[in-house]
This record gives structure tokens, C-alpha cells and sequence, in this order.
């Protein structure tokens, strides 16, 4: 019997320095396809920014064709000017998707690190070992790529879940 191969598009958003990394599983094997960030230079108008999240997770989705996406679920910003450009930068994120034609599913922060590493007050240094050890990789992905790649690893755990547990999708 053959076994199902899923490609999962992690992304984490955020106007200067967006996470994104590719996990691929085969039964209960994964393993990192691409990961990286999107980096976007401080005097850089926001406008640009957004295009270029916008143009580089389309390109990354026509180079590596994922089955579907996940993307770190909002949170409460203590700044609003700070929740304001996050959620333009994860609105491109998931306009990319669903241009596209893939499922976008939201995790939140802290089910990604309940989900990775068993309690979802991780630290972020926690998080990023153990997507290094889940993906077998030899050197510890930066903050944000790791991020991304602990997203597309919890919507893989997630999606053998029953249907009435799993996150909704976008």
C-alpha cells in the first residue's frame, strides 16, 4: 500500500521579516523541502513589503507546490498601529494562498507549541530545537523560519485528527 505524500506551506507574517518553510510528509515521515525568510529592508515603503510577501510566497508556491497552507493565527498587539501591519502582511500572505487555490488553515501561537513541544508557554529557542529534531536538520533554522516550519508541523499533527478537533480553515 502506498503511502500519501502532503506538502505544507508554514507561514509565519510579519511585515519585516516573514518566516515560510515547506514540510513534507510521507506517513509519519517529515522532512524540510525549502524554508527561509522574507526580508524586508526598514526603509522600505510598506507598500513594497506587502508586494514582496506577496510575490515571494506565490513563488515559492509555483516552485514548490504545497497541498495547502497554514499560517499563524492573529494575536492581541499591545500596539495598534503594530496589529494594524501585521494583518496587512497576513492578509497578502493568505491572498498568495488563495490565489493560488489552496486550503488555508490558522494555528494559533500557542497550539504550535503545545503541538511541538508539549506546553504552549514554550519558549521560541524550544520551539526551533525541536523543529530541528522533528526535521532532522543539522543546524537550528533562524527564529522566523523555524516558526514557519513549527506551523506547517502542527497543521501535519493536526490533520490526523478528527474532523470535529481540527482548526478552521480561512
Amino acid at each position: 500500500m502506498a503511502r500519501e505524500t502532503i506538502r505544507i506551506l508554514g507561514i509565519d507574517t510579519s511585515l519585516r521579516s516573514t518566516g515560510v518553510g515547506i514540510v513534507e510528509a510521507c506517513g509519519s515521515s517529515l522532512r524540510a523541502v525549502a524554508y527561509g525568510r522574507i526580508v524586508n529592508k526598514p526603509k522600505i515603503p510598506h507598500s513594497q513589503c506587502l508586494e514582496n510577501i506577496f510575490d515571494s510566497i506565490t513563488g515559492l508556491i509555483e516552485q514548490h507546490q504545497p497541498h495547502c497552507a497554514a499560517i499563524e493565527g492573529a494575536f492581541f498587539a499591545k500596539n495598534p498601529n503594530t496589529a494594524m501591519v501585521l494583518g496587512q502582511a497576513r492578509g497578502v500572505a493568505i491572498t498568495a494562498c488563495t490565489k493560488k487555490g489552496m486550503e488555508i488553515t490558522e494555528h494559533s501561537p500557542r497550539k504550535v507549541k503545545q503541538a511541538l513541544v508539549g506546553s504552549g508557554a514554550a519558549q521560541k529557542d524550544q520551539v526551533a530545537k525541536m523543529v530541528m529534531r522533528l526535521l532532522n536538520l543539522s543546524e537550528q533554522p533562524q527564529e522566523d523560519a523555524a516558526d514557519a516550519l513549527a506551523i506547517a508541523i502542527c497543521h501535519f499533527h493536526q490533520l490526523a485528527l478528527p474532523e470535529e478537533l481540527r482548526a478552521k480553515t480561512i
